[in-house]
Parts: C-alpha cells; sequence; structure tokens
C-alpha cells in the first residue's frame, strides 16, 4: 500500500492563492477548505487540451504546478486535483489521494484509477467544532460546488445539486448526485505515482472518451461556461445559451477571455467532432 499524505515543500503557495483569487486562510479547517475549493473551481478549468495538442503529462507534482500555476492552465482529474492537494497541504491540510471508477453507461464501472478525489482531514470550525473528513474533488468537470462530508451518509445540499456518499457491501464509497451514482471511492491511500496508468489510459485509449471529446469548462458566479472545439456553451441562472464560435481568433480568443490560457497553437478537433 502506498501513501501520499505528507506536505510537500517547494509549493508556490503565494502564487497559486494568486492563481485562484484567494488568500492564506488563518486556519485548515473546513471554512477554509469549502472557499480554496469554490475559489479553485472558478479559476482553475477542468479540460483536456494537452491530450489534443500532444502535450506530455507527467504525474510529478513540480511539472503539474509548473502547468497550473505557472503556465495558468487547467487540466483533468489528477492534474488539478493533485495540484489542489499540494496546495492544501501547504496550507496546514492533512491530504490523502483516493482512486476512483467512474459510473458509465448502464451503470459500468470504469477502470481502476479512473478517477482521482482528495480526502482532506480539517480542524474544527471554532471552539465547539468538530474535526471533520471532506471529499474535496475540484477535477470531475461538473460536479459539486463544495467538499462533501465524507462521513455524513444522509443527503448533502450543494448548489449543484443534491449528493449523498453510500457505502458499498465490499466496504467502498459510492458518491450519488441526484440519486444517480457518479463514482465508487476506494478508501485506501493512494501515491500520486498510483495513477500514471489510468493517466495514460485516458490519454491513449480510443475506449476513453477524452480523446474522443474537447472540452474545456470551468464554473463562473452565475453557473458554467464551456467550450468544446467550436462550441460555446454558456449556463446563466439556470438558463443554456450555446453557439458556434467562427473561425480560429474567435475559439483562441474564448480560450483567452473565458479560461485565461493563452494558446499559440489550437488543438485539432477530434475526428468524431469535425464537421
Amino acid at each position: 500500500m502506498t501513501t501520499d499524505t505528507q506536505q510537500t515543500p517547494d509549493v508556490p503557495v503565494e502564487a497559486y492563492l494568486r492563481r485562484i483569487g484567494a488568500t492564506r486562510p488563518e486556519r485548515p479547517d473546513a471554512g477554509a477548505l469549502r472557499n480554496l475549493h469554490v475559489r479553485h473551481l472558478k479559476a482553475v478549468p477542468f479540460e483536456n487540451l494537452s491530450i489534443h495538442l500532444g502535450e506530455d503529462i507527467v504525474l510529478e507534482e513540480k511539472l503539474l504546478l509548473d502547468k497550473v500555476v505557472g503556465a495558468r492552465r487547467g487540466g483533468f482529474c489528477y492534474e488539478i486535483n493533485g495540484t489542489f492537494a499540494a496546495l492544501l497541504r501547504a496550507v496546514g491540510f492533512r491530504v490523502t489521494l483516493l482512486q476512483a471508477r467512474v459510473f458509465g453507461e448502464g451503470g459500468r464501472l470504469g477502470i481502476p484509477y479512473d478517477h482521482m478525489a482528495l480526502l482532506v482531514e480539517a480542524e474544527p470550525e471554532g471552539q465547539s467544532g468538530e474535526e471533520g473528513r471532506w471529499l474535496a474533488d475540484v477535477g470531475f468537470g461538473e460536479h459539486g460546488h463544495f467538499p462533501l462530508a465524507l462521513d455524513e451518509r444522509g443527503d448533502q445540499a450543494d448548489p449543484a445539486g443534491t449528493f449523498r456518499v453510500v457505502e458499498t457491501e465490499d466496504g467502498d464509497l459510492d458518491v450519488l448526485r441526484n440519486g444517480k451514482p457518479q463514482y465508487r471511492l476506494e478508501t485506501r491511500p493512494r501515491a500520486l505515482a498510483d495513477f500514471t496508468v489510468g493517466a495514460w489510459y485516458h490519454r491513449t485509449s480510443p475506449d476513453s472518451h477524452f480523446p474522443r471529446s474537447l472540452v474545456c469548462t470551468r464554473l463562473t458566479d452565475e453557473g458554467r461556461v464551456t467550450l468544446s472545439g467550436h462550441k460555446l456553451v454558456t449556463h446563466v441562472h439556470g438558463e443554456r445559451t450555446e453557439r458556434m464560435l467562427e473561425g480560429d481568433e474567435e475559439v483562441r480568443a474564448a480560450y483567452r477571455d473565458l479560461f485565461g490560457i493563452e494558446l499559440a497553437e489550437l488543438p485539432p478537433l477530434p475526428p468524431a467532432r469535425r464537421a
């Protein structure tokens, strides 16, 4: 069994906090975790552009921080949950990496190490508060805005819906959103390197949806904005608007203005998405 719970040195904390528009929390408590979580979702997009640009994805903490903080990019689950874990540790939280398998069509589970999520242990809020174990996840695309109480078995209200954590017969945990299973979580601690095979699969396998789709999405104050190829979708207070962008320059401007991503070269559209 491998673990990844220790604070890692050389995290550019102040630069990372500026990246997400946050200040260093006074204490690593649940309120601070909630604030960092939602700010991360609004600042750092979930995106798979590297797969389509032919960029290597190496699950080493420094390289991931260079991408997310230095280059102001996003990433998929292994990248942005991996860097978020580093930030949380650096400001005093205890963090464990957990592996999960995502539910697909017909309730079929994905491969082992299909997804990475975070178990975060926070200090109590106030004198009467209790220490809590939280499920943080800033790398699952459209998901909860705030961490879930990992040991709570009732409904948990979130702006993104009603969530529930359910124990399975084998001791795993199913995470449900509005009654629909999202992923099955193992509680055994993992290390960043353990997810290398999962990341390789999602970069290269024709059975993974990532090579077959192009996505860049982030939470906004009003809802969500998503760019998929040349299609821009915005959700504002529950209303959905969709339009096709015209030409590469408009697409490049959307990446820059909506996601803060400067691209010298646009990712090519996957074959299934070409007109």
